[in-house]
């Protein structure tokens, strides 16, 4: 931790020239931040590498393959041709036209992914019209599992390559943006706890440059350098970023921001404005600007309708699948329990869900069967706070009990609260109902059905104090969506096999 009372405050340095090149032949200059092209690059070998593989294999299934395409059999380039160059290229076309490439979507979010499909959609439509107006008599089976597959192998490929980035950004801190924060210091503390939270995002804050006066942050201890009374962009190159965030109330002022603005124009460093509205996802934000006033219109949480419906049918449909496939697991982890402490296989407790309707929550126990008398003798070593009690070397924890909570098998039987309505796949965690009177904020989680896995759990776990996973439960709840759900379920992979937070 650094002190601010160890920088001194050094005069304001004149802004130097900048602005949009004035000559229609000229070239702005480069963005400082160029992770993404490299990255771009390797994109779009991907993604042409993928539609080759999937029209490959549409040709190996299907023998009529070639149908449609005149003398196809006797010389077969015009074909190939087409499959193997022209159709890979017009799929590149295609996503590039839906702004799949773009940067500001690339390596978090579902955003990347949605922009993939709707390139998938307009191919689709494009080669079924060539088709049509051409009166080519194609392959349905073979265009259908070319497209289809294509797309799989499109979305898979960027997948793997988000997760590489991700690995790259998560151990070296590179590939990423070097950020010097502007507002007052609390704001910037604030947006640095949350830009670093998580680390995949690629967002490296390197300095503060504080507005509200040095004397105002004297002798606060602060995770990297504070300057005040600086040029900003002159200090953005000395400390080597790439990035201004204006944080909080700086956003508000009035002409400062526009001409931040103007003095960033041609010098490839990134402008980004993170304002007060703090803990709401961009499908709940759009700006609507009047008469040059950009108004941020927040909607509501979306907490009903066919979407939920949607949720609903998958969750039961998963939970039952789930339920069958996983019989044999239920049975030798049924059978190490009861090898290991005689008892029940099954753990029920009490806990409060949609609603605030209580409801029996099923797990595989962990515990011995006395667990409940010892608990008192223990609350004295409670390592977490709020409305849970947690230890990472819990006495009353047998050994077969530690790898199934590691491993979160022992999660698996809530997948009959979630076939019978009671629980979700994703959502807030259920806690106990003996535990608080779910007052307040705490309260809004009762909106949604609790769920077996959800922010709290792959941002942290146990590791996370009670207000940062209250703060998760809400946001949650808040920014809700089907495509948010899918990412949490993803994310959920990797935390569980990473066993982190697990105890």
């Amino acid at each position: 931790m650094r002190h601010v009372d160890s920088f001194e405050i050094q005069p304001p340095t004149p802004p130097s020239h900048n602005g949009v090149p004035r000559s229609a032949w000229a070239r702005a200059r480069r963005r400082v931040s160029r992770w993404h092209r490299p990255y771009i690059l390797a994109l779009l070998l991907l993604d042409f590498a993928a539609v080759v593989l999937a029209d490959w294999l549409a040709q190996e299934a299907f023998g009529q393959a070639r149908a449609g395409f005149y003398n196809a059999q006797a010389d077969p380039t015009w074909f190939y041709t087409v499959v193997f160059l022209l159709v890979p290229l017009g799929w590149l076309v295609a996503l590039w036209g839906n702004r799949a490439y773009d940067r500001r979507y690339l390596g978090l979010g579902p955003e990347e992914y949605k922009r993939v499909i709707r390139g998938g959609v307009a191919v689709a439509a494009t080669v079924s019209f060539v088709a049509f107006a051409t009166k080519t008599d194609l392959s349905r089976y073979t265009v259908g599992f070319a497209l289809a597959g294509a797309l799989v192998l499109v979305l898979f490929f960027r997948i793997s390559a988000r997760f590489v980035l991700h690995r790259i950004r998560g151990r070296a801190g590179h590939a990423g943006h070097r950020m010097v924060l502007v507002g007052t210091l609390p704001e910037c503390l604030e947006v640095y706890i949350a830009v670093t939270r998580n680390p995949s995002a690629g967002l490296v804050p390197v300095a503060i440059h504080i507005t509200d006066g040095y004397a105002a942050a004297r002798g606060i201890e602060t995770p990297v350098p504070v300057y005040a009374g600086r040029d900003v962009l002159a200090l953005v190159r000395e400390v080597g970023g790439d990035t201004i965030a204006v944080c909080g109330s700086a956003s508000a002022e009035p002409g400062e921001l526009r001409r931040l603005a103007w003095q960033l124009e041609g010098s490839g460093v990134d402008l980004v404005v993170a304002p007060q509205l703090t803990d709401i996802a961009g499908p709940r934000v759009h700006i609507r600007p009047i008469e040059g006033l950009p108004l941020l219109h927040v909607e509501e949480p979306t907490l009903s309708g066919p979407a939920l419906l949607v949720k609903n049918l998958m969750d039961r449909v998963a939970a039952g699948l789930g339920l069958l496939m996983l019989v044999p697991v239920f049975l030798a982890v049924g059978l190490a329990i009861r090898l290991s402490d005689p008892g029940p296989v099954f753990f029920r407790q009490p806990r409060v869900g949609h609603e605030g309707r209580t409801f029996q929550v099923w797990k595989f126990r962990t515990m011995y069967v006395n667990a409940e008398e010892r608990l008192a003798g223990l609350v004295d070593q409670n390592e977490t706070d709020g409305m849970m009690f947690k230890m990472k070397q819990d006495p009353r924890v047998f050994p077969v009990g530690r790898f199934l909570r590691a491993s979160s098998l022992d999660e698996l039987p809530q997948l009959i609260n979630v076939l019978w309505g009671e629980m979700s796949l994703v959502g807030p965690r259920p806690l106990p109902a003996d535990d608080g009177d779910f007052l307040g904020d705490v309260r809004r989680r009762l909106l949604v059905r609790p769920g077996m896995t959800g922010l709290w759990q792959v941002s942290g776990r146990s590791d996370l104090s009670w207000d940062e996973a209250v703060r998760l439960d809400l946001y949650y709840v808040d920014n809700w969506s089907l495509a948010y759900d899918l990412s949490i379920l993803w994310r959920t992979v990797g935390v569980v096999l990473a066993r982190k937070g697990a105890y």
